[in-house]
């Protein structure tokens, strides 16, 4: 099958060819590290670790590169508040994201690269570009001249004068025109710097992500992400002093996620969804959201929407998506009930079992799950649609689900045995594939079954008895306060002809 991406440089999807054969590098925008981490900037890298398992499973050895931007105008404003120096706030701040990071399972990273410590490769840049006459020197400042790039706009679709400075004022700076961009800054009392050809200074924010990207990944590279509020002048300008510096194209696909959005109540009590950002307050605490629901569930959520289109942040979707999630929760449970607890330690999946289990009298069922599998590889070979392909494992397990059924294989039916290998091929299935998405590595299915200890289970089954004998002598109102209690704990009965059995929710 043909990878297809949608380009936003073009604007629209085109077959996926990578540089290298068989080589992909992908670069996606850091955090600038002067506050603790919000959801939004948890967005990106689950996005992105789903991409590079993807194509690592369909065989491409992937660079993956995330800068951490150590060096802002932010960051120093930061420091200077909390009184602090701006490599202990840089340091702080950083570590709570590595942490969030690994929380999540966002575990394929392969360099981290900081500003601080390519200053050399900035420099070097700086001087390329002014001897090309693309950039020019005013008062210890160097600025890329947007009139000298002809192709200037056409990443983001935007003219040269929607171009903002960016961070502070430049009083005094030289400046030629409106649009043109710090690539160097001269330095202030206070502020960190480093010796360059035009005096003390640092480096501009946007050359930043140039100089670590081209180092690490090389002047042409594959992938460059980001969130849509980066698009620019961000990207913009990314793209216009690499290929300005080089003479090569920077990046052959450019993939933008949606923003993070959060409904907010207004002042005459009508509701408004709108873009999640620090500015604007609304913020939601990474770290608290990760303890709070868990990452399988943050996942989960996240990867639910397509990655173009804005992520709605309520309690609302999140509960909905606890639901969702538990579907697969629960079938775990019923395969370790059926085939037993260790169930997923089995290593053949359907692929492996195919040829044996296709000549049985279950074949349907096991092209069925087998069909599903390509439907999966075609949703995220359609521009890495995380959305269709968790919708196809809702379809497996739904699948699965009939299967038991229908066979009535918790009750004993004919051919129990032998149909319980197709069932465990099925789940396995169903695993892997998930675990590509980064999904259901959290704890194991066995876990999910087998993990409530001897007590917990003696008194859920007190309470069924309970709940039974209730509903026997028509005392149905505590049959469901009995249940309607559990269920706010999260625990849910489910009452099916062999008895009641109970799970947890998901989450």
């Amino acid at each position: 099958m043909s990878l297809r991406v949608y380009n936003t440089l073009s604007r629209q999807k085109e077959l996926f060819e990578t540089v290298a054969p068989g080589k992909v590098g992908m670069y996606l925008c850091g955090p600038t590290v002067y506050k603790p981490p919000h959801i939004g900037h948890m967005v990106g890298p689950v996005i992105f670790d789903a991409i590079k398992r993807y194509l690592t499973f369909k065989g491409y050895r992937v660079s993956w590169v995330v800068n951490i931007t150590d060096v802002d105008d932010k960051l120093i404003e930061a420091a200077h508040k909390q009184q602090t120096s701006i490599a202990e706030l840089a340091a702080k701040y950083t570590g709570q994201y590595l942490k969030c990071l690994e929380d999540l399972g966002i575990d394929t990273i392969d360099h981290f690269p900081k500003a601080s410590e390519h200053i050399a490769e900035i420099i070097d840049m700086c001087r390329r570009l002014i001897e090309s006459n693309h950039a020019y020197e005013a008062d210890g400042n160097v600025w890329f001249s947007v009139n000298s790039d002809p192709r200037y706009g056409t990443l983001s679709n935007r003219a040269a004068e929607s171009q903002e400075a960016g961070g502070r004022a430049l009083g005094g700076s030289g400046k030629r025109q409106a649009a043109d961009f710090a690539l160097w800054k001269t330095a202030k009392e206070g502020e960190p710097s480093w010796k360059a050809p035009w005096g003390q200074g640092r480096p501009g924010w946007h050359i930043e992500c140039s100089a670590m990207s081209m180092k690490l990944l090389g002047e042409t590279f594959d992938i460059h992400g980001g969130g849509m509020d980066l698009l620019f002048p961000h990207h913009e300008n990314e793209m216009a002093q690499s290929e300005c510096c080089t003479g090569k194209p920077f990046v052959r696909y450019w993939l933008h996620n949606g923003l993070t959005r959060i409904r907010t109540k207004l002042a005459g009590g009508q509701w408004a969804d709108e873009k999640m950002s620090g500015s604007l307050g609304n913020v939601v605490s990474a770290r608290e959201l990760i303890d709070q629901y868990g990452p399988e569930l943050l996942r989960y959520f996240l990867l639910s929407t397509h990655y173009r289109r804005p992520i709605e942040f309520t309690d609302e979707v999140l509960e909905n998506n606890r639901k969702a999630l538990g579907v697969f929760d629960r079938l775990w449970q019923r395969v370790a009930r059926l085939c037993g607890k260790d169930w997923d330690h089995g290593t053949a999946d359907m692929d492996q079992a195919a040829n044996d289990l296709l000549a049985g009298e279950d074949a349907d069922f096991v092209q069925r799950v087998l069909e599903l599998k390509m439907k999966f590889m075609e949703m995220m070979d359609d521009d890495f649609n995380t959305a269709g392909a968790i919708a196809v494992l809702h379809e497996a397990a739904g699948a699965v689900n009939g299967f038991i059924e229908q066979n009535a294989l918790e009750r004993g039916g004919p051919g129990s045995d032998s149909r319980r290998g197709a069932v465990v091929a099925a789940a396995l299935t169903m695993q892997k594939l998930g675990r590509v998405l980064g999904l259901f590595r959290f704890h194991s299915p066995a876990a999910s079954a087998a993990g409530q200890d001897q007590l917990a289970e003696a008194l859920m089954q007190l309470l069924i008895e309970l709940r039974a004998q209730a509903r026997q002598s028509k005392n149905f109102a505590l049959a469901d306060a009995i249940r309607n209690g559990l269920t706010q704990r999260g625990v849910s009965l489910e009452d099916r002809p062999e008895g009641t059995v109970w799970s947890r929710t998901g989450g």
